[in-house]
């Protein structure tokens, strides 16, 4: 790979096979699901899915442009794709969706293991002890942090500490829509 991938490109990957298996998907679980996927292809071939970074937020990891280019389905399922914008005209501009088999089978395995969880499953997931979102959250309040974002270092080191309670109800409830920390 040369490179990471525009967020949105993956995310809009990630509808298209969710599409694909009727599965609905919202912009708060969709940045969980993203945040997954780049996750585990970090894990496995040690470079990063997407460029940019995430953020912890308060239901998780979100990705600030993902997030921006969703946030008009508000807590709808999703029924768009996103786009971008040529900064010199304001014109739209057509994100590029990979088409690689590799991503593809990735996006299906993210989907397999968490696409049937609820929103509040994927939040009580984001936010599992010692987790890359529960070290920055809590790295937080007892240093500066800029924008409490998620370093890829970070994901890689503590990846493995996502982990789902059982039970009825999600600890988090069902939330609808994420918003940064304040």
């Amino acid at each position: 790979m040369s490179g990471a991938y525009d967020p949105r490109g993956i995310a809009n990957l990630m509808l298209d096979e969710a599409d694909r298996v009727s599965f609905k998907i919202t912009n708060l679980a969709l940045q969980k699901l993203l945040y997954f996927a780049h996750g585990i292809h970090l894990v496995q071939t040690k470079e990063p899915l997407v460029s940019g970074y995430f953020e912890a937020w308060q239901y998780g990891p979100v990705h600030p442009s993902a997030y921006k280019a969703f946030k008009a389905a508000g807590s709808s399922p999703i029924a768009f794709r996103a786009t971008g914008q040529d900064p010199m005209t304001g014109a739209p501009l057509e994100i590029v969706t990979p088409n690689e088999a590799r991503l593809t089978a990735l996006m299906q395995q993210v989907l397999g293991s968490y696409g049937r969880m609820s929103p509040g499953r994927l939040v009580d997931l984001s936010h599992a002890k010692d987790s890359p979102w529960s070290y920055v959250v809590e790295k937080s309040r007892t240093e500066v942090a800029f924008g409490l974002r998620i370093s890829d270092n970070v994901i890689l080191e503590r990846f493995r500490h996502h982990k789902v309670s059982i039970g009825l109800e999600p600890l988090s409830g069902e939330p609808s829509d994420d918003t940064p920390f304040t």
